[in-house]
């Protein structure tokens, strides 16, 4: 039976008074106090060597725990979430693995060892939302492309144009453009398509300088992107989750990047850029990609870019015709709108399975189609 909370230290004084006294006994007056032989001993032992101090409680907490994390441990993790302040448990312990600690803690432990040391944000949600992955079977068959917000910067505005390959992850373009006209975005992006050659398939936002997929709408951009022999998707209005993987990569770019930024100038974003999209190519494990960073499952494109664009070529039995002023093209005396941004440039309009139904393409690609049966 334990001592009376209310007057432990009283009861256990008088106990040891008692049971010091030359010739007292020992067993009755554990019976009378209602406690065992053994911890009576223990306390006469404690009294012995401290004194009334060491009749006081002790904590319970064992003085050598074989499971508790090493200190040295505990100081690189602390090291590695300074570094990558917005990683959780699990990036940790990729990271840790990956350089060369062959038994880490748990993402568990290691999400206890960033609380202990006040590293997590008491905002963040411990709630993630399961969902159903889609990506495409290998890399390039699909890059997914978009500007970031803009925000302001020294001397202007600083728009930041995200690349990325559907497959890996890998980004493949990060760069502080002063604008998102055309001509801007196509410099920033024929040095991606040299180092890294050209994709099969894009997909953008609907509106410049990509176009539309409302009725087929294309930009001198997605022209441009045609004559290269890149396929032009665009997410369905209202729909930004088709490109899913780029808004959540703009969130990680915000969240690591950019709320970082104070008082930039469009060079000091793109350095910080640089770096930073290294570190997510290279070091920073991802989820999707079983804790793998995206290196390692990406490979550059065999189709190397073009430096001058190829001519379109239609064979000698179709039915090709030049794209005028305002976009029309003139079919059976009558005029038919393909699109401005074709102006001066041939099509081919080739008959399909629905009778008084054209389908016009503009290379390999189907661009528009004419009814001949309405006015």
């Amino acid at each position: 039976m334990p001592w009376r909370i209310s007057t432990a230290m009283s009861e256990r004084f008088e106990f040891v008074m008692l049971a010091s006294q030359e010739n007292a006994n020992i067993r009755a007056l554990c019976r009378r106090f209602g406690i065992s032989s053994r911890t009576a001993y223990k306390w006469l032992a404690r009294y012995e060597l401290e004194g009334a101090a060491g009749l006081g409680d002790r904590s319970r907490r064992p003085h050598h725990s074989p499971m508790q994390t090493p200190l040295k441990m505990t100081k690189r993790v602390v090291a590695l979430r300074r570094q990558y302040p917005e990683w959780g448990g699990r990036k940790l312990e990729q990271r840790l693995i990956d350089l060369g600690h062959h038994s880490p803690p748990s993402p568990s432990t290691i999400t206890a060892i960033l609380r202990r040391h006040q590293l997590l944000d008491p905002q963040e949600s411990s709630k993630h939302k399961a969902f159903q992955r889609f990506e495409r079977a290998v890399p390039n068959e699909l890059w997914q492309m978009d500007f970031k917000g803009d925000f302001a910067v020294r001397h202007g505005r600083c728009y930041p144009l995200t690349v990325l390959d559907d497959h890996s992850r890998f980004v493949v373009g990060l760069h502080a453009c002063a604008d998102n006209a055309t001509d801007t975005t196509q410099m920033a992006l024929v040095p991606v398509f040299r180092r890294y050659g050209l994709p099969a398939e894009i997909t953008c936002d609907n509106g410049p300088p990509w176009g539309s997929a409302f009725r087929g709408f294309y930009t001198r951009f997605g022209v441009w992107l045609l004559r290269l022999g890149i396929r032009v998707r665009h997410s369905r209005p209202g729909h930004p989750q088709t490109q899913g993987k780029d808004e959540r990569f703009h969130r990680t770019l915000g969240r690591e990047v950019l709320r970082h930024l104070q008082n930039p100038t469009r060079a000091m974003c793109q350095r910080r850029f640089d770096e930073w999209r290294t570190v997510y190519n290279t070091i920073r494990p991802h989820e999707a990609l079983g804790r793998k960073v995206p290196a390692v499952c990406y490979q550059p494109s065999p189709r190397a870019y073009p430096e001058r664009l190829p001519e379109i070529e239609y064979g000698s039995a179709e039915l090709v015709r030049k794209v005028r002023h305002f976009g029309h093209i003139k079919y059976l005396g009558r005029e038919y709108h393909i699109g401005s941004a074709f102006y001066g440039l041939h099509v081919a309009l080739r008959y399909t399975a629905t009778d008084g139904l054209l389908a016009v393409y503009f290379g390999q690609f189907q661009v528009s189609q004419i009814d001949l049966t309405k006015k």
